[in-house]
């Protein structure tokens, strides 16, 4: 499996390229800005774009979405409850004072458990609300990419419109009962795993 990790924008969130080393199928994952720099390393490590997964609508995880899609025919994927932050992406943007292009709509809506495959590769979708209503978590072949759900040692804000403590306490939990080797790749900041943040993150005394 290819892992390529870049962050991008203002904000430094993670935009990960997930590649099938077989077939040289691929998934971007939460690009947020500079498509420019993602599609170059896209075209240096020879892969084919099927699908753009955005783990939540806030502009710094979908702000190039269409711009992937444009270069690559790629279909963008997000889940129902984050339809509204998605349409309103661009004023969400501007309250931070950042101006994003218009995106196009999404091509369809992914859901707790379905799978999303690249070639060989095959990730499980888990819904996990808290920092956004249509928060998701991509989980399989070792690794589960979390978007704002968590991070080393800390977890996403709540105080977004759509954000909820309880129900994130709930996805919180989720994630650290997968094994604990499992590596969570985040939507900013560094690499972690789910046995590192049962030990380690602040936020495990709020169960």
């Amino acid at each position: 499996m290819i892992i390529k990790r870049l962050a991008v924008g203002p904000l430094e969130t993670n935009a990960y390229i997930i590649g099938d080393e077989t077939t040289g199928q691929a998934l971007v994952v939460d690009p947020g800005d500079e498509p420019d720099r993602i599609l170059a390393l896209i075209k240096d490590s020879g892969l084919a774009v099927n699908a753009v997964i955005c783990t939540h609508s806030h502009f710094d995880h979908i702000g190039a979405a269409g711009d992937i899609k444009n270069a690559t025919g790629a279909r963008i994927l997000i889940h129902r409850d984050d339809l509204e932050g998605y349409e309103l992406v661009r004023d969400q943007a501007a309250m931070w004072g950042y101006d994003i292009d218009e995106l196009p709509a999404p091509d369809g809506f992914i859901d707790e458990g379905d799978n999303i495959q690249a070639g060989n590769l095959g990730f499980r979708v888990m819904h996990t609300p808290g920092h956004s209503p249509g928060g998701i978590c991509l989980y399989g072949e070792g690794v589960i990419i979390t978007g704002d759900t968590i991070f080393r040692g800390s977890v996403g804000r709540t105080d977004f419109p759509g954000g909820s403590v309880e129900r994130l306490r709930e996805s919180f939990k989720r994630i650290i009962d997968l094994p604990d080797e499992t590596a969570i790749l985040p939507g900013h900041g560094p690499e972690t795993t789910v046995g590192t943040e049962k030990r380690e993150n602040f936020f495990v005394r709020e169960l």
